[in-house]
């Protein structure tokens, strides 16, 4: 069947139908179309989702201008050249640019291209695969129904808060005006990467977090060092700290917050990133038993669990496995498989960790980089977590600053690079590397916890000098004295 863009009312049937046009849905759709299967993508909003527009590429264009000017005036001959503040409209130009200014063309020209329909309107479900769009249309899967509709971010009940029209990641990635004050609730990687970027750009930022650091799920010496690293660009970070009240008097007004101390911060907006929730409270899940507003629990292969029939599948946020881009995207892939497979009766191997139908990455190696600055970058499991997991480990720890290619790479190259070994096995079940650039560092991480690389082998892996990646040899030295 030819892709098309439809809105018609005319019902329709397909092998597969698909809830949501991120990348989740795009990917799954993708590849069970690949696989000799009709689909459809149901989608509301954009198709490319929340990455496209409200969170990867619009964040990370805001915040390459601001790696890029720290690096450069860490280098000999270049720094005096690079003065002066960041062209904020400029950068926000570039931002605009990489959000496709709020336009979907190219993406559902992409659809277009690989042989998926699109129907654009609002689909839920209405018994066992069965999608009504919009109330009228239905579309009905011979197989599967994917759910790939993502999260949305959680504004938590704070008196006045939700009256105050807060920013949420949305408002923060696609501002079009750097304000003057900006506070910041919130010390996950949405708080750091927007408190790092708007004050790049200008802002006054203040960033309140609950907790005692900041990037609670890597190793604590992460958020240590960004906490640093905001201090010295002039963020005012305040641990152990909640909001008690929020106050705006007038829309487009400053807004007064006010702490469980009693003391008042009034700034231009606030942004409140302290959680996601899945977007599944309108789907139709009550149709077939499930509790609307709730995650979707999934098998390895991302089908859920509690539904009869084994036609529901919940990909990306929406199960709250791993809520990042590049894991829903690798869950279509898996999921995208299994339904292809189960569709032709091709034995699925559920019991294969590593094989093509489970997403075993999800709980054994999920990479993240904050794109902070430094950079932080994990994969795996913390020292904290693989003790909780009951492994006997042993952690190694190296100054990045002391490797060659670090301080060729920024003067005074600050960082650190820690490896997590598994000492019954020895295979690395975690790493974590914080400085200037050290997301390209990540990819050779994963693959070596993903594939359990045994340690001696990875000996034999050697670091071209001189570079960053060097620091895997001073790691393993450490590790077999």
């Amino acid at each position: 069947m030819a892709a098309s863009e439809t809105t018609e009312a005319a019902d329709a049937e397909y092998d597969v139908v698909v809830l949501g046009a991120g990348p989740p849905g795009e990917n799954l759709a993708d590849r069970v179309h690949a696989g000799g299967l009709s689909a459809a993508i149901v989608e509301s909003e954009l198709v490319g989702g929340e990455c496209s527009y409200w969170a990867c590429m619009p964040s990370k264009a805001l915040l390459r201008p601001v790696t890029a000017r720290s690096e450069a005036r860490r280098v000999a001959g270049l720094k005096d050249a690079v003065t002066g503040p960041l062209d904020a409209p400029a950068v926000l130009a570039h931002r605009d640019d990489f959000a496709s200014h709020w336009k979907d063309d190219s993406q559902v020209r992409w659809l277009e291209s690989v042989g998926v329909d699109l129907v654009r309107g609002v689909g839920r479900l209405d018994g066992p695969r069965r999608v009504v769009v919009d109330g009228g249309r239905v579309l009905t899967a011979r197989h599967a129904v994917a759910v790939c509709t993502g999260s949305r971010a959680v504004i938590p009940g704070i008196p006045g808060l939700a009256e105050a029209k807060p920013w949420t990641s949305r408002e923060a990635t696609s501002a079009q005006a750097v304000p003057g004050r900006l506070v910041v609730v919130g010390g996950g990687v949405v708080g750091v990467e927007m408190a790092t970027a708007w004050r790049a750009l200008g802002a006054s930022v203040t960033l309140l977090v609950r907790g005692e650091g900041l990037l609670p799920r890597m190793e604590p010496f992460a958020g240590l060092l960004v906490a640093e690293s905001l201090a010295e660009a002039g963020v005012l970070l305040r641990t152990g700290t909640e909001v008690r009240e929020v106050r705006r008097e007038a829309p487009g007004g400053p807004v007064t917050v006010i702490l469980d101390s009693g003391e008042e911060i009034v700034a231009d907006e606030i942004l409140i990133a302290t959680g996601r929730a899945p977007r599944t409270d309108d789907l139709g899940l009550e149709t077939i038993g499930l509790e609307p507003g709730s995650w979707l629990d999934v098998d390895d292969s991302c089908r859920v669990r509690s539904v009869a029939g084994d036609w529901l599948y919940g990909v990306g946020d929406v199960n709250h496995r791993a809520l990042l881009t590049h894991q829903g995207k690798y869950q279509a892939r898996i999921a995208g498989a299994a339904i292809t497979a189960r569709a032709r009766q091709v034995p699925v191997l559920e019991s294969d960790r590593w094989g093509a139908h489970a997403a075993t990455a999800d709980t054994e190696a999920v990479p993240q980089v904050v794109f902070s600055d430094p950079e932080a970058a994990s994969v795996g499991r913390t020292a904290a977590e693989a003790e909780r997991a009951g492994h006997r480990i042993r952690v190694i720890d190296h100054d990045l600053g002391a490797v060659a290619g670090s301080a060729l790479y920024a003067d005074g190259y600050r960082g650190r690079a820690r490896m997590v070994v598994d000492l019954d096995r020895e295979v690395l079940l975690g790493a974590t590397f914080v400085g200037l650039g050290v997301g390209e560092l990540l990819h050779s991480a994963t693959v070596a916890v993903a594939g359990e690389v045994p340690i001696e082998r990875l000996w034999h892996a050697v670091p071209s000098y001189p570079t960053i990646s060097e620091v895997w040899l001073r790691l393993l030295e450490a590790y077999r004295g």
